[in-house]
């Protein structure tokens, strides 16, 4: 599971002319899911998302997690993120896990965030989406669940 997280003062999606999720302060997370990705990569990439400390504290320094501060989670599905675009010139999506086995992970990642206490929306799974945000720092991370470091 790869995710891209933005801190973000406001974001929401759009599908087919209508905001399906939106949150004030927060974190925008776009959401790929590889072949081979299970509940184990949902549960670590929920856990790393919601107790990530990349707010700041009082004293200026990114000590505090999207919990802390009482933010929000806006979650977009995005398969692009397993793009391999190594060789050629089009993006190979090989890696990318098919629509069913995502869809699945997905909806369980939205549900892992929520029972941890954070408010969490989502965009439209599958779906041709527009998403705006007005980024805050910018502050912005990579996350992949199956690379250790």
């Amino acid at each position: 599971m790869r995710v891209v997280i933005q801190r973000v003062l406001r974001a929401e999606v759009t599908a087919a002319g209508e905001v399906v999720g939106s949150i004030d302060s927060g974190l925008l997370v776009y959401v790929g899911v590889g072949k081979g990705d299970g509940a184990g990569d949902v549960a670590y990439t929920a856990d790393k998302l919601v107790g990530l400390r990349i707010f700041a504290d009082e004293a200026g320094k990114m000590n505090l997690s999207v919990r802390d501060v009482g933010g929000g989670i806006l979650v977009v599905s995005n398969f692009t993120l397993y793009g391999d675009c190594r060789k050629g010139r089009r993006p190979s999506f090989d890696e990318s896990a098919g629509a069913e086995q995502a869809r699945e992970l997905y909806s369980g990642f939205l549900e892992s965030i929520k029972v941890k206490g954070v408010g969490v929306a989502g965009g439209e799974f599958g779906e041709y989406m527009q998403v705006k945000s007005v980024n805050d720092g910018p502050v912005t991370f990579f996350l992949d669940s199956r690379v250790s470091g």
